[in-house]
């Protein structure tokens, strides 16, 4: 069986990119330092941030990756973050788990039972993966689509929409 991080190269390699130069210089580097974090893990934690990349982008394409809170406790590297309309969610691994976490979470319906972690909070929530666990995909999709409408929901529309209504009401305003 192909390694999720093999997947990966491949799927980003044949990945049509559009949009402003500028942007797209920030995004393909928020998107080489992700591959670079998933082959220095080099380990299962690698794998599995990989996978749960593969399976985000499927949901959406549109969806934008960015690297956030680079500080010493995380080596520096930063956080995969997954935005759309604002942030879907995080990709943290530490030494003995992958820890997906959505920030508006609390306000997300989860059937499945997924989120595991932060349930204490008023706000986010969080799935903790260990080595050996596997994770409902078609639920985590789920998850990511709610998120996703979550976001679209208190943005006011869709992505390219809602920069359109925002545009356009700056204007009326004038």
């Amino acid at each position: 069986m192909e390694k999720a991080t093999t997947r990966v190269k491949r799927s980003i390699a044949g990945t049509k990119r559009v949009g402003t130069p500028a942007s797209e210089s920030r995004k393909a580097a928020a998107g080489s330092e992700i591959d670079e974090r998933i082959i220095q893990l080099a380990d299962w934690r690698g794998e599995l941030l990989a996978k749960l990349r593969i399976l985000i982008r499927e949901v959406d394409l549109s969806i934008r990756e960015d690297v956030k809170w680079r500080k010493p406790s995380n080596g520096m590297t930063g956080v995969p973050v997954w935005s759309l309309d604002g942030i879907v969610c995080t990709g943290e691994t530490y030494r003995n788990f992958v820890k997906v976490t959505f920030p508006k979470g609390a306000s997300i319906k989860d059937p499945a039972g997924l989120f595991n972690a932060g349930m204490e909070g008023g706000t986010r929530r969080a799935i903790d993966l260990h080595e050996g666990d596997f994770i409902n995909e078609a639920a985590f999709k789920d998850l990511i689509r709610a998120a996703i409408a979550l976001n679209q929901r208190r943005s006011g529309g869709t992505a390219r929409g809602s920069r359109v209504k925002r545009a356009a009401a700056g204007r009326r305003r004038k």
